[in-house]
């Protein structure tokens, strides 16, 4: 055996000196002597250019549990936590004890196929393996686990996600959905269809952002991250003033027997969708509601971006095909622009046969 070069195992590891004299030991994490060798060779060579070698901490077994609980930990001031813990405690009941290197792509593609299997859609899946992904990410940042690994997860491909569903409302529909609300949930919806806001913007809005004098709201929680203003219709404006309002300001939408705002409006707004006879409806179909009735009013694309506050207008042309009279439109005013409302018809006919 070489000098600097022993066994641990299977393993060949190798000692040597710093820059301050003292040993270092580090495994070559090769069961051949060569690669041991080869890492000796190079340790010493930066040695003697004045370098301190960069030597990697053995990573201990971390078990997912304890990843899913640092996770957390650090989850608490991300946006929609709520959701996220449930996408964590999910796999936590499935992989808990198991160990991060036990994990490769097979494992996360069972998932995928298991979860389908018991009816969860593509782009639910999806969620889920994101998270995991986004979890193995930081497992190897808090190096809890080898940066292979987290490259054979990566690899996993996300299952093809039909996210192109619209389901909208009609104005019959809406108002016979409003009339059979229960009366703390009424204001709620009215606010959905004319602001077209998500429930989580809706039900943690503060009356401190809303200017009722100058007529527009201010939203600083919302999905993207992004601070948008929203302008105040009057139907809306109706809405807002009748509503109770604490000395301290607080919620615009809370419970008065608890004084704490509304986590959330499943049950009662289902009750209104049965009494209502509505069927296959949730909640953010109401935001389609409002931005398919703004393009069939004939608001054009790119304001109805800004008001729904998308990032990419890609996210907004799912609603271009309700508005086909647009079309017409830029073909009737690029007539008049090229002809200069000159009869073409007649022009082409007038002009066959000559030189």
């Amino acid at each position: 055996m070489a000098k600097g070069i022993y066994k641990r195992g299977n393993i060949f590891w190798i000692r040597y000196a710093g820059l301050n004299g003292k040993t270092l030991y580090e495994s070559s994490a090769s069961s051949k002597f060569r690669d041991a060798e080869t890492l000796l060779i190079k340790r010493k060579q930066t040695i003697k250019e004045g370098k301190q070698p960069e030597v990697k901490k053995r990573i201990p077994n971390v078990t997912f549990k304890e990843l899913a609980k640092a996770y957390l930990d650090w989850a608490k001031r991300q946006r929609g936590f709520r959701s996220k813990k449930g996408f964590v405690l999910q796999f936590v009941d499935i992989y808990g004890s198991i160990p991060l290197r036990y994990f490769n792509g097979m494992v996360i593609e069972k998932f995928q196929s298991d979860r389908i299997g018991k009816g969860n859609k593509p782009a639910t899946v999806n969620r889920l393996v994101a998270t995991i992904k986004h979890m193995f990410s930081k497992a190897v940042e808090w190096e809890m686990v080898e940066e292979e690994i987290q490259k054979k997860i990566r690899r996993v491909k996300l299952l093809e996600a039909n996210n192109r569903r619209l389901r909208y409302l009609s104005k019959e529909e809406c108002q016979n959905l409003i009339k059979v609300c229960e009366s703390y949930l009424r204001p709620i919806i009215i606010f959905a269809l004319n602001s077209g806001c998500r429930k989580n913007e809706i039900l943690s809005l503060k009356w401190e952002n809303v200017d009722l004098q100058h007529g527009f709201i201010l939203l600083d929680q919302t999905k993207n991250g992004e601070r948008r203003e929203l302008p105040i219709n009057e139907t809306l404006r109706v809405t807002l003033e009748s509503l109770p309002r604490r000395l301290d300001g607080g919620y615009v939408f809370y419970d008065p027997k608890t004084d704490e705002r509304y986590k959330d409006v499943k049950r009662s707004f289902a009750t209104a969708l049965r009494k209502a006879g509505i069927k296959d409806f949730h909640f953010h179909d109401l935001r389609h509601t409002f931005a398919s009735h703004l393009v069939m009013a004939g608001v054009d694309i790119m304001t109805v971006k800004e008001l729904l506050g998308h990032k990419t207008l890609a996210m907004t042309l799912r609603y271009s095909h309700l508005s086909p009279k647009h079309l017409v439109k830029a073909l009737s005013i690029l007539d008049d622009a090229l002809n200069d409302n000159i009869n073409y018809t007649k022009t082409i006919q007038f002009g066959r046969g000559t030189p």
